[in-house]
């Protein structure tokens, strides 16, 4: 067999054994992510595959290319609205929450292993960083709802915090290599470059391509090609210009998901699929490359290290970066305990490995061990950490597939599958029924495995797929009618997290006070929900948030943007 034949039948089957375990990931709660490790050093030189693979420089061009495909599809998904609770926060954690966290590591290392001051920061740069990857895919395959200002302050702090992490790394290798003060001028305005040049690139070309998408007609599948292709090529240019391309591809991908349109409505789901192509080609190779016996002969400084980042400086960091920010105590908790490692650390290892750094295998060992047992301890616990911190809300009933009808019409209409759910409005009612009336058309219901029109005197039954034709603005009221009360038995009931009685944002507290006897302050009375909830809160409100007024509980239920416009109210215990 020849060597290229050799090459694919083992990339294939690597990847192919990787999906089918994955299967052992939903069912036990065990981290994807492992399973990709855990093949690719099955299949390297000490494991049972034996493959022989040390090609640091071909590993770390796939992982900056994984990296950048990650960062695009999840600037891809990142609402711009979460910005208005999350993006200030996030830049802090992503900033002076990345610092602090290396100089503590840094400075223990150095005491931990002995080493010269500025290999330990090295060291703490290089497992700085939370990871874009494991974050976007582990809040996702959880199934937890996080709330707004929680979930916002995770996504935008992953995909924006590897920038400082890869600054925070070249710049003490330039200073080892170099012998050079950490101090000398050239470094602040080599950061200045790095985040300057990668954010405005990064937006113009998100601005280019985004306008492209639109003025353009291109088969279906190949929407998706285009904004990959587009994104690498961001990514290329500004690394060539000296900004940083990690940055700049993350906001080339904001920049496109901001504007629905015919090119980008079908483009998640294949970015989806080759995100997961990204991240699993990445893991493979770097567990291709470690070898276990170097890893075990690090493995108790590793460890403690590894606890120390967990336990210390981690939540030093997070403390520190978000005290402005007034999150309570339980939001802050979760946020440093979800400080998940990924690939990221064992990319930015191979960096040493590439300056010709004295001992530079040691970094990539010890990344791996912090990896692991990141993934491990933190990435299975995401759910338990969200339920005993309180920072998780119902979640949103979904409709089973939906698909844009490419009308030129406005506004936007949409194809959409709902199954109907036991115990819901929609069981044994019928289309007279549904909310919004004639508005929606339904173009037929699946029962039995047959497709039927809806006559006089039809009802919905549990387990129809109803299929209709809908703007998107009434998905989430007729996902709520069809399926609302569906959930998972692990799952908060609507009625036990918001209240059994739901307000309009806009009724006067006045005439909640008339109705149930609350106590209020006389400016309080003469307020809205919306305005009265909104004055006794600290942040920007997001749905799940609550105050307590008398003898009564008022939860935010729904919001239009920053108005909140239903309220969930029950009685204090």
């Amino acid at each position: 067999m020849d060597a290229t034949n050799s090459f694919i039948l083992l990339g294939a089957l690597l990847l192919f054994s990787s999906i089918l375990a994955s299967m052992a990931s939903a069912r036990f709660g065990f981290p994807l992510l492992l399973i990709f490790l855990a093949v690719g050093m099955l299949a390297g030189q000490e494991g049972p595959g034996g493959v022989e693979f040390d090609d640091f420089k071909t590993a770390f061009l796939i992982g900056n290319i994984a990296l950048a495909i990650i960062l695009l599809d999840g600037g891809l998904r990142t609402h711009i609205r979460t910005f208005r609770v999350a993006l200030k926060p996030a830049l802090s954690l992503a900033t002076v929450g990345v610092m602090i966290t290396a100089g503590g590591i840094g400075a223990f290392a150095t005491w931990l292993m002995g080493f010269d001051w500025y290999y330990g920061l090295l060291l703490g740069a290089i497992v700085g960083s939370t990871d874009a990857a494991a974050v976007f895919s582990l809040l996702k395959g959880s199934g937890t709802r996080l709330n707004e200002r929680v979930g916002s302050t995770l996504e935008i702090e992953s995909g924006i915090n590897d920038p400082m992490a890869i600054f925070l790394t070249i710049t003490l290798l330039e200073v080892i290599s170099s012998s050079q003060s950490l101090f000398d001028p050239w470094i602040l305005l080599f950061l200045v470059q790095q985040f300057g040049i990668g954010a405005v690139l990064g937006v113009a070309f998100g601005f280019i391509l985004r306008e492209t998408l639109r003025r353009i007609e291109l088969a279906e599948g190949l929407y998706a090609l285009l904004i990959a292709s587009g994104g690498l090529l961001s990514f290329a240019i500004i690394n060539e210009l000296g900004g940083s391309g990690f940055l700049g591809v993350y906001l080339t991908g904001l920049v496109i998901g901001t504007a629905k349109n015919r090119g980008t409505f079908h483009v998640l789901r294949i970015m989806d699929g080759l995100a997961w192509l990204a991240q699993a080609g990445m893991f493979l190779i770097l567990g291709l490359l470690v070898t276990p016996s170097a890893v075990l002969d690090q493995i108790v400084p590793a460890l403690i290290l590894a606890f120390a980042l967990l336990l210390v400086a981690r939540p030093i960091a997070i403390w520190i970066g978000l005290w402005p920010f007034h999150f309570n105590w339980r939001e802050t908790t979760f946020i440093a305990w979800v400080g998940l490692r990924g690939a990221v650390p064992i990319v930015l290892a191979l960096f040493p490995m590439i300056y010709g750094i004295p001992g530079a295998e040691r970094f990539f060992e010890i990344a791996y061990v912090v990896v692991i047992t990141s993934l491990l301890i933190q990435g299975s616990s995401i759910s338990l950490a969200a339920r005993l911190l309180k920072v998780e809300v119902p979640p949103e009933p979904e409709p089973r597939h939906r698909a844009d009808l490419n009308l030129p019409i406005e506004p936007r209409l949409e194809m959409v599958q709902f199954v109907v759910g036991e115990h819901t409005d929609a069981d044994s009612a019928g289309p007279e029924r549904m909310p919004f009336g004639e508005s929606v058309s339904i173009a037929g219901v699946v029962r039995n495995l047959a497709l039927r029109k809806p006559d006089t005197g039809f009802t919905f039954q549990p387990g129809d797929i109803v299929l209709t034709i809908i703007p998107e603005d009434m998905i989430g009221d007729l996902s709520r009618f069809f399926s609302g009360e569906r959930r998972k038995k692990t799952a908060l009931v609507e009625q036990t997290f918001f209240g059994v009685f739901s307000l309009r944002g806009g009724a006067k507290v006045a005439d909640l006070a008339a109705v149930y006897g609350i106590r209020s302050s006389e400016e309080l009375r003469e307020s809205t929900l919306d305005e009265a909830i909104k004055s006794l809160l600290r942040n920007p409100p997001v749905v799940g948030d609550s105050v307590d007024l008398d003898r009564v509980r008022l939860t935010v239920r729904e919001m239009e943007g920053p108005t909140i416009t239903q309220v969930g109210l029950k009685f204090r215990q």
